[in-house]
């Protein structure tokens, strides 16, 4: 049996899945990663700044209008498209086996592909906020604003609500996260080389029967993996998921 043959029939047998997800899930809908040849922090800056640096928490608060140039330019992906491992993924939880979706991404697409229970670790480009009276507004409130968008409540300053270099992971999010793992009898884990954390750490709180890796390149899990599948995403869960 090929590992694609192996991993559907762990996914027939399996009724608890939760599936972990990085950057290399978007990659295949256009949304660039980070960390890659292609990635956006070895990308040439218009800046003078770093991508890291601009995507921190303090460079938000003191260069607010070039952040948001960079962030509308680079980030905020609103003509983004799910594709086959979003589908696949939000299938595989309307038929019941997969419990819920664990990302790093914060481009919404698993959302936009039908996912009802989503944790997202580093929250979303789909929302945003006053960080004064906290009212709420959507990326097209922030896309359609002309430099640093103003609430329209208060006068202050709107951010997006996500996960900023410098800032912790939201503590509820985390928690979820690590419920839904440890109850698991199947963790897939896709598109992430393993190696960031906090987020990486939560592998270890597997304890079931299943560890599946589907990545492009190695990680430092492979060894104690079920299954390694070093392809494409979208084309490994497609096909593994035809014939359910």
């Amino acid at each position: 049996m090929n590992k694609i043959g192996e991993l559907r029939e762990i996914i027939k047998q399996s009724n608890n899945i939760v599936f972990f997800g990085g950057a290399g899930v978007s990659t295949e809908s256009n949304i660039p990663d980070f960390r890659s040849a292609k990635g956006l922090y070895n990308a040439k800056s218009e800046y003078g700044y770093s991508p890291e640096d601009m995507l921190s928490i303090n460079f938000f608060l003191k260069h607010t209008a070039i952040f948001y140039d960079y962030y509308r330019k680079n980030i905020l992906h609103t003509d983004a498209e799910p594709n086959d491992a979003h589908l696949a993924l939000a299938k595989l939880e309307r038929i019941g086996k997969l419990k819920a979706v664990i990302t790093q991404n914060i481009d919404g697409l698993h959302q936009k592909a039908g996912s009802k229970e989503v944790l997202e670790l580093h929250g979303t480009v789909s929302r945003h906020f006053c960080m004064n009276c906290k009212s709420s507004y959507s990326w097209m409130d922030v896309e359609n604003a002309e430099g640093v968008p103003i609430c329209n409540i208060c006068s202050g300053t709107i951010r997006p609500d996500i996960v900023l270099y410098g800032e912790a992971l939201d503590n509820d999010v985390i928690g979820k996260s690590v419920d839904y793992i440890e109850k698991a009898d199947t963790l897939i884990i896709g598109g992430t080389s393993l190696v960031v954390y906090p987020a990486a750490g939560l592998i270890t709180y597997f304890k079931g029967k299943n560890l599946i890796l589907i990545n492009r390149e190695g990680t430092p899990y492979d060894g104690k993996a079920n299954l390694v599948i070093n392809e494409s995403i979208g084309k490994v869960l497609k096909k593994a998921l035809e014939e359910l």
